[in-house]
């Protein structure tokens, strides 16, 4: 059997850029991409995706809405980058490790989404405890994130180190409008009833997440306590690659949480942190946006459905 062709679509961008790197010595597979002169030529672009086996969609939200309006091979399965069809009904959602299910209908999917880089660290840690029943569905979650300027795709990487660059400011916080795009995709892959409060901001670093989430024991039912909360996300994630649960004894000797620490992995660290006292707990995720955050994640669905043909 012939390896499968895989289209990367937008290979300039950060995330294309990553996935192309991660892929291009891999003997299992045919890579294929769009030459500069055709980059902009939807008949070219339409003719390459009908005639590979995988395409990875790494491009806006409305080019990638093209794309796949392009696709009359049936044949064709399809990995979008974008934040176009996250929520959409009939695309499946790309987080493997969201529940026990989810890597097989990954692999047998015709249409994944690629989870968002802050989504990734926010449902990582609120869906298995919603599941469970341990948080209301209503509960307020509030979310707070910092990433790298990297973040910001090709145009943040450019404007801090292209020519002439400025340094990037030391800490920024956006979104002001609270209509952040990722709210939809938090709220309906986490199981949340309301939409969450998400603060996102950009520091003075390349790549890198912090996630956090507050949560007050007094707010969810009598008994529930951080062990508790703790324990839960240490069995959902048991058997999962790429997803560790810091175990409560190392977390109470942090200090810090550094974003930058896991980056160059496709590795998802989830933290909690408590004050017993105050019944007061923070919930937290460590991840590198270009990794689990993108690339990472679209290479590890790119196995499962690869392993499926």
């Amino acid at each position: 059997m012939a390896s499968p062709l895989v289209f990367i679509d937008g290979d300039q961008g950060t995330t294309g850029l990553q996935i192309h790197q991660r892929l291009r010595h891999r003997t299992d597979l045919q890579l294929v991409t769009l030459s500069a002169e055709h980059r902009k030529d939807p008949q070219r672009r339409a003719e390459i995706i009908n005639a590979c086996d995988i395409a990875i969609l790494c491009l806006p939200d409305q080019a990638a809405r093209d794309a796949v309006a392009s696709i009359e091979n049936p044949a064709v399965r399809v990995i979008d980058a974008s934040s176009a069809h996250r929520t959409h009904p009939d695309w499946t959602y790309g987080f493997a490790q969201m529940n026990p299910q989810q890597a097989q209908r990954i692999a047998t999917a015709r249409r994944v989404s690629n989870p968002g880089c802050y989504p990734t660290g926010a449902i990582g840690l609120l869906r298995p405890l919603l599941e469970a029943g341990l948080l209301p569905r209503d509960y307020p979650a509030n979310i707070y994130a910092v990433s790298g300027y990297s973040g910001k795709g090709r145009v943040g990487v450019q404007e801090y180190e292209g020519e002439g660059a400025s340094p990037p400011p030391a800490f920024q916080v956006y979104g002001l409008g609270l209509e952040h795009k990722h709210v939809p995709e938090i709220q309906q892959q986490s199981g949340l009833s309301q939409p969450p409060m998400f603060v996102p901001a950009y520091g003075a670093f390349r790549q890198g997440i912090v996630l956090s989430i507050p949560v007050q024991l007094r707010l969810l039912a009598p008994g529930v306590d951080a062990a508790q909360l703790h324990e839960c996300l240490v069995r959902h994630y048991l058997d999962a690659a790429h997803v560790q649960v810091m175990s409560l004894q190392e977390a109470k000797q942090l200090t810090h949480l550094d974003p930058q620490a896991l980056n160059g992995t496709d590795d998802l660290q989830l933290v909690v942190c408590a004050n017993e006292q105050t019944g007061q707990v923070l919930l937290a995720a460590i991840f590198d946006n270009l990794g689990k955050g993108a690339a990472g994640a679209a290479v590890q669905n790119l196995d499962l459905m690869v392993a499926e043909i």
